[in-house]
C-alpha cells in the first residue's frame, strides 16, 4: 500500500511546534501547507469567548460532494512537566531506537500525520474525483476548556452545510498495540461543587452553632450509600467519585461557618446529566440545611452500536496489522462528544500508553501502519466504480 507522504517525518515535524494549549506555535501552518501541497482546501477557524484563551483551529477539505468522510484531531498538547526528566528535547521529535520521542507522540499528532500520509496514498492512487470528499478537522483546544475548538467548529459547519457523514477521531485508543481496540462510545462527566453552610461557633458550646461539617459528611454518605446503575449493554457501572472536601480551618477549637467538596460522576448511557442532577439534590435535600450546589457538565453519554464505521475500522485494522479490535466506551472524555451529535464518529489512534507522560513516544512502524489502516478505511469507505 503505497504512502506518498511520510508520516514519521510528518510526526516529527508537528512535535517540534511546542504547541501547548492553546498557543499555535506554527503547528497548524505545519500541516496546512502539507495539506494544500496535496490540494486540500484549507480554513482557519479562530474563535473567542470571554473568560477563555483565543484557539486558532484548522478545517481542509477535498472533494465537493457526498459521502463526506472526516478525520478529527488535536494539535494541542499538554505542558511536558520536568523537562530535565526527558530523555530527549520533548520538543525536537527526535527518532532512536524505532520510536518517535515527544510531548504529541501518542497524544495525537501520529494520528494527524497518519490520517494525511493515508489521504495522500489515496489521492496519489484515486485522483480527487473518487465520489465524495475527505476532510480534516483539527483543534487547538482538546486538552484545555473546550470551549473554542471542535464544539463551535461543527456549529459554524453546520451553517455552511458541510458537516462529515462520518468521522474517524484520531486519540490513542490501544492501549498495548496498534489494533487493540475501538472506542465507539464514551462516558458522560460531571463535576459538582458542593458548599455547605452553617453557623460558627466554640466547639465547647455546639448548641450555640452548626457544624457544615457534620451534615457535609452525611451528604456524601448519601451520594455514595449505593450504585448509581449496574452497567449498560455497552458501558461499565457508572461511578461517583469525591475528588477533595475542604474547610479550611486552622483552629482546633472553632466550628467553621462552611465546608466545601467536589466530586466527579462518570456516568453511562442508563443516565442523562439531567437525571444525574435530580438525583443528587434529592439527596443533599433530604439531608437539609443551607447550601449551594454549582454543576458543570463536560459532556454527556454517547453510544453508536457497532456497524458500517467501527466494521470499516476493524476490518481495515485485520487486513493490516493482523488483529480485529475490541468495541470499547472506556476511558475519560473526548471530542467525540462534540462530533456524535452531527454524524456516526469512532475513536482509533495510536497506542496510549505514554501519552500525558514524560518520554511520551510512539513506535515508527505504528504510525506507519496507523496510515495504512486510514488508508484502508478510505479505499473502503470510497470504493470504485463497478
Amino acid at each position: 500500500m503505497n504512502l506518498t507522504l511520510d508520516p514519521v517525518a510528518l510526526t516529527q515535524a508537528l512535535i517540534r511546534c511546542p504547541s501547548v494549549t492553546p498557543v499555535e506555535a506554527g503547528v497548524l501552518d505545519t500541516l496546512q501547507g502539507q495539506l494544500e501541497g496535496l490540494g486540500f482546501r484549507c480554513r482557519r477557524m479562530p474563535f473567542s469567548e470571554p473568560g477563555t484563551p483565543d484557539v486558532d483551529n484548522l478545517f481542509a477539505r477535498i472533494g465537493e460532494g457526498r459521502p463526506h468522510f472526516s478525520f478529527a484531531g488535536h494539535t494541542d498538547v499538554v505542558p511536558v512537566g520536568k523537562r530535565d526528566s526527558w530523555r530527549f528535547d520533548p520538543f525536537a521529535g527526535e527518532e532512536r531506537d524505532g520510536w518517535v520521542w515527544g510531548r504529541g507522540a501518542s497524544d495525537m499528532k501520529c494520528g494527524i500525520a497518519a490520517f494525511a500520509a493515508a489521504a495522500a496514498g489515496f489521492l496519489a492512487e484515486r485522483g480527487t474525483d473518487f465520489g465524495g470528499s475527505i476532510s480534516l478537522l483539527i483543534t487547538g483546544d482538546e486538552e484545555g476548556p473546550s470551549v473554542n475548538g471542535t464544539k463551535k467548529m461543527l456549529a459554524a459547519l453546520a451553517e455552511a452545510g458541510e458537516v462529515p457523514d462520518a468521522c474517524i477521531v484520531g486519540e490513542p485508543t490501544n492501549p498495548k498495540a496498534l489494533g487493540d481496540m475501538i472506542k465507539i462510545g464514551r462516558r458522560g462527566s460531571l463535576n459538582a461543587y458542593l458548599t455547605v453552610h452553617g453557623v460558627q461557633g466554640h466547639v465547647a458550646y455546639p448548641h450555640l452553632a452548626d457544624n457544615p461539617i457534620h451534615r457535609l459528611v452525611r451528604m456524601l454518605a448519601s451520594l455514595t450509600a449505593e450504585p448509581l446503575d449496574d452497567g449498560t449493554a455497552h458501558f461499565e457501572p457508572s461511578t461517583l467519585q469525591v475528588a477533595t472536601v475542604d474547610v479550611g480551618n486552622p483552629a482546633t477549637n472553632v466550628i467553621p461557618a462552611e465546608a466545601r467538596a467536589v466530586f466527579n460522576i462518570r456516568f453511562n448511557d442508563a443516565h442523562t446529566s439531567q437525571t444525574l442532577i435530580r438525583r443528587i439534590r434529592e439527596r443533599l435535600d433530604a439531608v437539609g440545611g443551607r447550601f449551594e450546589l454549582d454543576i458543570k457538565v463536560s459532556g454527556e453519554s454517547f453510544v453508536f452500536e457497532p456497524g458500517l464505521l467501527s466494521g470499516l475500522v476493524q476490518d481495515a485494522c485485520e487486513a493490516v496489522v493482523g488483529r480485529r479490535p475490541e468495541l470499547s466506551t472506556t476511558g475519560g472524555t473526548s471530542d467525540a462528544r462534540f462530533i456524535q451529535a452531527y454524524c456516526p464518529v469512532v475513536e482509533f489512534g495510536g497506542v496510549g500508553e505514554t501519552m500525558h507522560q514524560i518520554n511520551e513516544r510512539q513506535r515508527s512502524d505504528d504510525i506507519r501502519g496507523l496510515a495504512r489502516i486510514y488508508r484502508q478505511v478510505l479505499d473502503n469507505y470510497f470504493p470504485r466504480p463497478a
